[in-house]
């Protein structure tokens, strides 16, 4: 039987034991938003969350580690055109983070590592993160585990090099993950505007700020209908293996 390593299914005085061994927090981060017209909107959630817990458990034989639950919600402003989601602006998450970590401090945890799956928070996250070190005096870390997961990703996949948005990746491994919440009969409708280098897209050396409706009126980057439960297996554990190598060797902090 898994080591349990759920914040939530744990007692507090299991998780003071826990802060006493030194074991690191993982701070799963993610959205609740659109994902096209045949996936629930908590793919990013699901998604991390399971990653975050899969790789804890299999980290735990060699680190202690505790997985915190999931912040469900964050920076989408660019998918509300679509319906369907939530957001929150800049001050407001980085309170609602800071906050996080000031709690996980005071149960006297000393490492943070930040894991998110919604690309929308990468580049608020990498403007907090110096912030959140100096403000909690705790060791914080932060990746996207599809970025971290990326090399392993992009043999596994046919149309893409790594995740999009409700593409063939992230609805492989949804139907993996919670299958209930993938709409099959729904896949010919699953698919948008595919980039040789989706970056130059999303990412220009200039940039301004784009509604996802006007770039994609599916609410798709890629093609969904290339998904299979057997690429969600290969890429769910490309990205637990990734993740757990992280855990075990402490990188994050030297």
């Amino acid at each position: 039987m898994p080591t349990i390593v759920e914040w939530s299914k744990l007692t507090a005085p299991e998780l003071n034991a826990l802060a006493g061994a030194d074991a690191t927090v993982v701070l799963p981060v993610a959205s609740t938003e659109q994902h096209g017209p045949h996936l629930g909107t908590g793919v990013d959630a699901i998604l991390c969350g399971t990653v975050c817990r899969l790789a804890a458990e299999k980290a735990s034989a060699q680190r202690a580690v505790v997985v915190a639950p999931t912040l469900w919600v964050g920076m989408a402003e660019h998918h509300m055109e679509h319906g369907g989601t939530f957001t929150l602006d800049i001050p407001t998450y980085r309170a609602v983070l800071l906050c996080l970590i000031q709690s996980v401090k005071r149960h006297g945890f000393t490492r943070v590592l930040i894991v998110n799956g919604h690309g929308g928070n990468m580049t608020a996250l990498n403007a907090f993160l110096p912030d959140l070190s100096r403000e909690t005096g705790l060791a914080v870390a932060a990746t996207t585990y599809f970025e971290l997961a990326q090399p392993a990703f992009a043999p596994l996949l046919e149309d893409q090099t790594g995740v999009l948005h409700a593409c063939e990746a992230e609805t492989s491994m949804m139907m993996v993950a919670a299958p209930d919440a993938v709409r099959a009969d729904k896949f010919a409708e699953a698919y948008g505007p595919q980039f040789s280098d989706p970056r130059a897209v999303l990412a220009p050396p200039v940039q301004r700020f784009r509604s996802f409706k006007g770039l994609t009126p599916s609410g798709v980057l890629g093609d969904a209908r290339r998904a299979t439960r057997a690429k969600g297996e290969a890429l769910q554990a490309a990205a637990v293996d990734a993740l757990a190598e992280v855990l075990v060797a402490g990188t994050p902090w030297g």
